[in-house]
């Protein structure tokens, strides 16, 4: 599936402009180095771009800021749309991820650990 070159284009620019929570986690997930498993940060899952995600345990980190209380609409169907593609959603807030990394990291091992293996997944 080729993706919209318009959205390719976002994602890089917001690969540059990360959060500093947005950072923060991405610094604990990159290379592989929480549970062995690849994170990818501002992943295209068209038609969106999801803050984090592990494609092969089908799993979409969001860090949600101030402005997502008033999008909450808005991010309802996204997840709806994600979760009809096998993902699991997970949101934490700025304030989790810069004052609760221990519990955060916690949350998303226990997802990794209840994610589907990916030697049983085809295809990714």
């Amino acid at each position: 599936m080729r993706l919209d070159a318009t959205l390719k284009e976002r994602a890089k620019s917001m690969r540059s402009n990360l959060t500093p929570a947005e950072q923060k986690l991405w610094l604990a997930l990159r290379a592989n180095r929480f549970e062995n498993r690849q994170f990818t940060r501002q992943a295209i899952i068209a038609p969106y771009i999801v803050d984090l995600a592990s494609k092969a345990a089908r799993l979409i980190l969001e860090i949600d800021g101030d402005t997502h209380s008033a999008e909450d609409r808005y991010d309802t169907r996204r997840t709806e749309f994600l979760e009809s593609l096998g993902y699991r959603v997970i949101r934490f807030s700025n304030p989790d991820v810069m004052g609760n990394m221990e519990g955060v990291l916690s949350v998303i091992a226990q997802a990794l650990r209840d994610a589907p293996s990916p030697q049983g997944r085809r295809g990714l």
